[in-house]
């Protein structure tokens, strides 16, 4: 069987046992001997898709209920794979795909305002019920920041807060915008801390709303206001500008157009600070399944692909820091907090979604602990004078 014959050319650690559609069973790698984790393949079409299209069809064929693991968990199997696969490419045919699609897709993906707004719909508009029964107190949807690998997700998400804070320096009355604010808990937590006034803004009408309810309920409408608009739409001067995990939607094409305009809002003396999923990688092409199911039009860019669009733009890179392995505790966390709430899940939604999601959390876990996959933290300026000469001022309040 050419799919036994590729794994097992692949498989260099451990190992599983693959039953395929025809009851046939081979043995790939090393696997365990008292109990080993066994795939089975109940569809005969997948001895070929798997082949030559892995990334897109074990996504696909997991969440239909097509795949089963015995043996082993969803979580055990991936991290085995992706040890193996680690940042390479699964095969010439999966790349030569991919890069044909990624080229269309470049050609093809325009990310204007209306775009923008249905991409943004397709995930973050799903339900708020869904996101309360995994993420934190304060709804943060990105990477948190781990001083201990064993932090609680509450104590890692406020670290994150915290740390962004500091490094934007911000002294009392400045103005300060949070681009893409996600449930507002960054834009409320910088007014209380710095007494400075916010504004959040969002494509999302459900983060809209909830925004809106959230300063209300905490007498912060004076000191933090939330707007439903994109970035482009923007024409006001910022002393501080904050941007957490929005940047991967922005799209390659707009690169340049973003960082211009991040120039425009920013006042000279002003930081502005972009967290932003990224690889280690050379640039390449976005994840099939992730793009088709989860995050159409986003794209996870390379250092390189960041920096040169920064420097077009006149902005100084006055600091960057690549959070290493933060990424994949904080999906560990919310995988198990979806997991343990599985019942709630398909009270909301169906099987097949229970397990593209399970799928989704699982895959960009192992990605963030195996893959290309970080964190980049990249601190913007006009003026090498912004900020102090050495970092100390980050980690000293």
């Amino acid at each position: 069987m050419q799919l036994a014959r590729f794994l097992n050319k692949l498989f260099k650690v451990g190992g599983f046992i693959l039953i395929d559609a025809n009851l046939n069973k081979f043995f790939i790698g090393n696997p365990n001997k008292d109990k080993p984790i066994t795939l089975k393949l109940l569809d005969k079409k997948l001895h070929l898709k798997l082949l030559f299209r892995p990334d897109l069809y074990f996504g696909e064929a997991y969440s239909e209920g097509k795949i089963i693991i015995e043996n082993g968990t969803l979580t055990e199997f991936l991290d085995l794979a992706l040890k193996n696969i680690g940042r390479k490419e699964l095969n010439l045919f999966s790349k030569i795909i991919n890069k044909f699609n990624g080229s269309y897709r470049y050609l093809t993906n325009f990310n204007f305002i209306k775009k923008s707004k249905m991409n943004v719909a397709h995930h973050y508009d799903i339900s708020d019920d869904l996101y309360n029964l995994f993420l934190d107190s304060k709804k943060q949807y990105s990477c948190a920041y781990f001083r201990n690998k064993n932090d609680s997700l509450e104590d890692a998400q406020n670290n994150k807060i915290q740390h962004i804070i500091q490094k934007l320096n911000i002294k009392p009355n400045q103005k300060v915008i949070d681009i893409g604010c996600g449930w507002g808990s960054l834009a409320i937590d910088i007014a209380k801390t710095a007494q400075c006034e916010v504004t959040g803004i969002t494509l999302s009408k459900n983060q809209f709303n909830y925004c809106v309810k959230k300063a209300k309920e905490l007498n912060l409408e004076n000191q933090v206001r939330f707007k439903l608009i994109d970035y482009r739409q923007l024409n006001e001067k910022f002393d501080r500008i904050v941007s957490v995990g929005m940047f991967e939607h922005v799209g390659r094409k707009f690169y340049n157009k973003f960082f211009k305009k991040i120039n425009q809002l920013l006042t000279d003396d002003g930081i502005a600070l972009i967290h932003t999923i990224g690889s280690v990688n050379p640039p390449g092409d976005p994840h099939p399944w992730i793009t088709k199911y989860i995050f159409p039009g986003g794209y996870t860019p390379s250092m390189s692909e960041v920096t040169n669009p920064i420097e077009k733009s006149g902005l100084i890179i006055s600091d960057i820091e690549v959070l290493k392995l933060h990424y994949s505790h904080t999906l560990r966390h919310w995988k198990e907090r979806f997991l343990k709430n599985k019942n709630m899940v398909l009270e909301m939604f169906d099987e097949k979604f229970f397990r593209m999601w399970e799928f989704y959390l699982t895959s960009c876990e192992v990605a963030f602990k195996w893959g290309d996959q970080v964190v980049y933290q990249f601190l913007l300026t006009k003026d090498y004078r912004s900020t102090p000469i050495t970092r100390d001022y980050i980690y000293h309040k």
